[in-house]
């Protein structure tokens, strides 16, 4: 024989029905024609192994009669008189690529026989939606207009002027697909493509909606409310799956993208999920301590200022900050404390830093 087909996958004769296929596609690839590295009469040659090898009875009959194959799948049968099915197929005939058409059809553009009919899903869209800094904290719920496609409310979304029905597609008997016979290097090839006549909704209208134009759908502004995520950012998405524009003719829904911009709070800056402020001491409390009074997300806490603070000096509030996105818990809220240096001094201010400038303070 002057080609083993076991050779030319590069695998054993024990090698698995995965392995096989593995093999074939990395040889593939490897001799694509369109490549560098591409060789069509080796191409073909592969092609031709793993239909095959790929085939239990076929591989079973190839290695049983061994050398004497070539001849017997050339003559359509085998020594004895048993039939090799459709091993004819090879020279200029049929090839069926089964469930590798996803790998071809990105090399060729033609569709996989097992090609399935996808609906006419609706359009994703997309809107910014302006939410207070408190809101994207502790979450809640917001209206937003939106001007978009949705079902016909004259016929329901089915295209079809109300009392009248479509009728199943005769270009496609109802499938939604139609096959062709395309020419290639390896010969005639099936494809599977959207049938044209009916865009590969399977059915047909001859009296259309008066209000949709056999669409199914209409364009309306409606107002919808919007739950809000506790501890959600800038930037971060909303998804409202099945709330974008309606499908065609009955089609599922796209999705809406929700993106808020938060409105900025002038008492608070937030680092993630931390909340950070800046408040002024005066010199004597950060020298002889005390407390403070903060405002927090939660309303007014007291803080405890040690003697000796310095200006600069962070302090944090465990669990004051803004609740995590995703999962329990909630960020810290951290206090920056800046020292405070009068710019003016009454007569008895400055005598009495004067004597503790003469003690060394």
């Amino acid at each position: 024989m002057a080609n083993d087909y076991y050779d030319l996958l590069g695998v054993s004769r024990t090698a698995s029905a995965d392995e096989i296929k593995k093999a074939f596609r990395t040889k593939a690839h490897q001799f694509h024609p369109d490549k560098s590295t591409g060789d069509a009469e080796k191409f073909k040659q592969i092609n031709e192994a793993y239909q095959v090898l790929s085939d239990s009875e076929k591989r079973q009959q190839y290695d049983q009669y061994g050398q004497t194959f070539d001849q017997a799948r050339r003559q359509g049968g085998a020594p004895g008189g048993d039939p090799f099915a459709g091993f004819g197929g090879f020279q200029g005939g049929n090839v069926d690529f089964g469930d590798l058409g996803d790998m071809f059809g990105d090399m060729f553009g033609f569709g996989s026989q097992r090609q399935s009919r996808q609906p006419n899903r609706g359009r994703d869209i997309q809107a910014t939606l302006g939410i207070e800094f408190r809101t994207a904290a502790f979450g809640g719920e917001e209206s937003i207009q939106l001007k978009r496609l949705t079902v016909c409310s004259r016929c329901d979304g089915r295209g079809a002027e109300p009392g009248t029905q479509p009728e199943t597609c005769k270009t496609c008997q109802g499938s939604g697909q139609v096959r062709q016979m395309q020419r290639t290097i390896l010969g005639a090839m099936q494809s599977v493509t959207v049938c044209p006549a009916c865009e590969g909704d399977g059915t047909t209208i001859t009296t259309r909606c008066d209000r949709c134009r056999g669409e199914g759908r209409t364009e309306s502004t409606d107002t919808m409310t919007v739950k809000i995520p506790a501890g959600i950012q800038t930037g971060q998405k909303i998804r409202l799956v099945g709330k974008g524009e309606a499908g065609r003719r009955g089609a599922p829904a796209g999705d809406l993208f929700i993106i808020p911009e938060i409105t900025p709070d002038p008492r608070f800056r937030r680092v993630d999920d931390d909340i950070v402020t800046d408040t002024s001491i005066p010199i004597s409390r950060a020298t002889l301590g005390g407390t403070i009074d903060v405002e927090t997300l939660d309303g007014t806490s007291t803080m405890k200022i040690p003697a000796g603070t310095p200006s600069g000096r962070e302090f944090i509030l465990r669990g004051k900050g803004v609740p995590h996105l995703r999962g329990r818990g909630r960020g810290d809220h951290r206090v920056i404390v800046r020292v405070q240096i009068p710019e003016k001094l009454s007569g008895r201010a400055k005598k009495l830093l004067k004597e503790l400038a003469d003690e060394g303070l």
